[in-house]
């Protein structure tokens, strides 16, 4: 009746290729309306009939709600469909009209709706679940069913295996993917792993149910997205055959030529032209700071110091400002020499558009290339903040009282070993490391020597110390909860009583904590002053010369020093303690003197003066010595944590360890311990390796510092590029081994430093 007074008469089945006259609304006879359309207009494709074949679409689309079919005939008959709308014209499958924020998974808009744009959610986590995939099912490659309560399940898997030809002897790995799915997924008379924990699911009601899964639960990744981090409608679009995830998924090399070589047809280009102009540049300035090895999805929380940084320069890089000041702390931080005349080109490209550029750098070659060069010092701290030298390069060759200019001419140098540690029958073995870009390398590592881990970056360092010997040895010993890099088995554990990294995170977070109390001699302080005659008559205890209990402390600002005012609208203001006056404590605690100094005034001292204060000590002297002789003689006893910088927080740990005389069989490892480091403060480091060496420890370090590589007693160099093109062993051996090595390009660069 509604399509009559509309003033369709006419119904068309395409199934039956038949035409329908409706005289009145009981012509229409049949139940439905499937693959019936209401007939707008039949017509012969003629020059003179476009306007009425523009009018008749038009008509179709007005009162079919964005939508009309084409039925022509005759010998090519085809049916064609159309639509207004965002989806497709075969199945009707809407789609949301492409915007920037559906691309983003930062935004809700565009977000995966499971994972909300994280690409992983927590739920079983295979790797805890199936953790040595070397091992065979029958010996135990499933982990929770190698516990006695599922002994029934083992006999099903058994069964299960023997009925579907899967073998029980050959590892996990060797399995064909499909073997390895029936096994997770089950089959006939076997529910699979994940039906035992569906089942375990069902029991969490009881304690240690909840306990046993909590053992397997972990991030995975998302299940709607696969990790893509975006919703479905945004992973259906594709730009050159690849979606967004898949682009993001690569390195930026691989990324740059895949726009770079984006085939696309004249209309597409007038409007992609300008997008990918800006796209093409700006990967080229990543390209041209040396992050090619990189991927555009890889977390920021996961980048070192020196790759976030170079991404910054990136970004400064493609905004071409002139007439700018641009400030950088150490940029080569984390470079390997290989890309250090990069990084000094695009600084010279930077001041020859017009800017300045300001650089705090200890590296030889950013010196030999700067215009101009300001040494501060002559020597740290209380010592140094005086201008020794300002000119050009030959200038400070030249100077006489310029500790930098002493090494730079060979005056002063750190010096190559006369001999190197030969390695004993004690060795980590470390096989079939798959872990990030590693390609199943087998590694061993000597004991009781320096051991130096080197390559370009992103050659795969870090993920096989970290990822896979440290968590790997703390795994063994029960001491790590988090993932472990995949590899075949680590050997050699057994050697050893402790395994330490020392890396640059802060030694404490919050203003009360500092070196003295890192390294555990402020107590013996605080026991100095309570043995006073006055304290004892006050009785007065160690406790009270702390700031960070009550007692002795300054109750109104709780020792801290200061007072914060909390500002309604602005951010909160601190105030000295008008109570304490910054001093932290009681003016009764304050009257109490040692040697004709009180608590606060010993706390201001440097290292190096109390040093010579408390001489007559030998229990707080000898450790106060392990802070200088690291090169921190300059920090004040009670500076603040927070105010120490990466290298500083790093070397008083070393100096903790140092003093705690401990060392034997115990493994030490460093992750660039000479960032922020001047040659003569590599010298004092150098020095306290070898106390650590005597003492029977083992270090590994992972450096680019060929000061360092040089005197190293072993190397292992991997390569020999970053990223897809890295993970493989290209030499191992001795410096002078290295360098004799055509492929590995550390050796290239040791060569200049053995030779001096």
């Amino acid at each position: 009746m509604s399509l009559m007074q509309r003033g369709f008469t006419r119904l068309y089945d395409s199934v039956a290729d038949q035409i329908l006259e409706l005289q009145t609304p009981e012509s229409y006879t049949r139940d439905n309306f499937d693959n019936v359309y209401a007939l707008v207009d039949r017509l012969s494709v003629r020059p003179d009939s476009l306007n009425r074949l523009v009018d008749s679409i038009e008509t179709c689309f007005t009162e079919g709600h964005g939508q009309a079919v084409i039925q022509t005939v005759g010998e090519d008959a085809a049916k064609l469909s159309f639509s207004e709308k965002f989806e497709c014209k075969k199945c009707g499958l809407g789609y949301i009209r492409p915007e920037p924020r559906l691309f983003s998974f930062n935004n809700p808009f565009g977000a995966c709706p499971t994972c909300q744009g994280f690409g992983n959610t927590i739920g079983l986590d295979w790797n805890l679940v199936i953790p040595n995939r070397e091992l065979s099912l029958s010996e135990g490659a499933i982990e929770p069913m190698t516990k006695p309560q599922f002994e029934g399940c083992r006999d099903e898997l058994k069964k299960f295996a023997r009925r579907e030809g899967i073998s029980m002897s050959a590892p996990y790995q060797e399995l064909t993917a499909s073997q390895q799915r029936a096994i997770i997924e089950g089959g006939e008379g076997f529910d699979g792993v994940r039906g035992l924990f569906d089942w375990l699911e069902t029991k969490k009601y009881k304690l240690h149910v909840r306990v046993f899964l909590a053992k397997y639960r972990g991030y995975t990744v998302c299940p709607e997205c696969n990790g893509g981090r975006l919703r479905a409608e945004a992973r259906d679009v594709f730009v050159g055959g690849r979606t967004m995830p898949e682009v993001c998924a690569l390195t930026i090399v691989n990324s740059s030529t895949f726009f770079n070589e984006l085939e696309l047809n004249e209309e597409q280009s007038a409007i992609a032209d300008r997008l990918l102009s800006e796209i093409r540049s700006r990967l080229k300035f990543l390209l041209d700071v040396g992050l090619d090895y990189l991927t555009l999805d890889r977390l920021a929380s996961t980048l070192s110091g020196g790759e976030a940084q170079r991404i910054q320069l990136a970004t400064h890089l493609g905004s071409s400002l002139v007439g700018a000041l641009y400030v950088l702390d150490e940029p080569s931080i984390g470079l390997h020499p290989r890309d250090s005349a990069r990084l000094i080109k695009l600084l010279q490209n930077l001041r020859d558009i017009g800017n300045t550029v300001l650089v705090v750098e200890h590296e030889s070659e950013m010196m030999r290339s700067a215009d101009y060069i300001l040494d501060i010092g002559p020597g740290a701290g209380e010592l140094g903040g005086e201008v020794v030298y300002e000119g050009d390069f030959k200038g400070l060759l030249k100077h006489e009282q310029s500790l930098t200019g002493k090494y730079l001419r060979g005056e002063a140098q750190i010096k190559i070993p006369k001999e190197h540690r030969l390695a004993g029958k004690k060795q980590l073995t470390l096989h079939g490391a798959r872990a990030n870009n590693l390609k199943n390398i087998n590694v061993t590592i000597p004991l009781n020597m320096l051991i130096c881990i080197t390559g370009v970056s992103g050659s795969g360092k870090s993920t096989l110390v970290h990822d896979c010997i440290y968590a790997g040895l703390k795994h063994q010993r029960g001491d790590w909860q988090a993932p472990v890099g995949s590899f075949a088995s680590l050997e050699g554990g057994k050697f050893l009583d402790d395994v330490i990294l020392v890396d640059q995170s802060p030694i404490g977070r919050t203003p009360r904590s500092n070196p003295v109390t890192y390294i555990k001699v402020y107590d013996a302080i605080r026991e100095a002053f309570a043995s006073t005659r006055e304290a004892q008559t006050r009785g007065y205890h160690p406790s009270h010369f702390s700031f960070n209990v009550p007692g002795g402390r300054c109750e109104t600002c709780e020792g801290d020093g200061t007072v914060t005012v909390e500002m309604q609208f602005l951010a909160d203001v601190e105030l000295v303690c008008e109570e304490c006056k910054g001093t932290r404590f009681k003016s009764t605690i304050l009257d109490i003197k040692h040697r004709g100094k009180n608590i606060h005034e010993v706390l201001n001292m440097t290292v190096r003066e109390a040093m010579g204060f408390f001489s007559h000590s030998q229990r707080i002297s000898s450790k106060l010595k392990v802070l200088d002789d690291v090169g921190l003689g300059y920090l004040r006893l009670g500076q603040s944590a927070t105010t120490l910088s990466g290298g500083e927080a790093q070397r008083v740990k070393l100096a903790a360890y140092l003093a705690k005389r401990t060392g034997d069989h115990t493994l030490y490892i460093f992750d660039e311990p000479t960032t922020g480091l001047h040659f003569d403060d590599i010298n004092k480091l150098l020095s306290s390796f070898r106390r650590l060496l005597d003492a029977g420890a083992s270090l590994i370090v992972i450096e680019h510092n060929q000061d360092v590589i040089k005197t190293a007693d072993w190397i292992i160099d991997l390569g020999p590029d970053g990223g897809d093109g890295g993970g493989e062993i290209v030499a191992t051996g001795t410096p002078e081994e290295i360098v004799k090595v055509e492929n590995s390009q550390t050796g290239k660069y040791l060569k200049a430093h053995l030779g001096e």
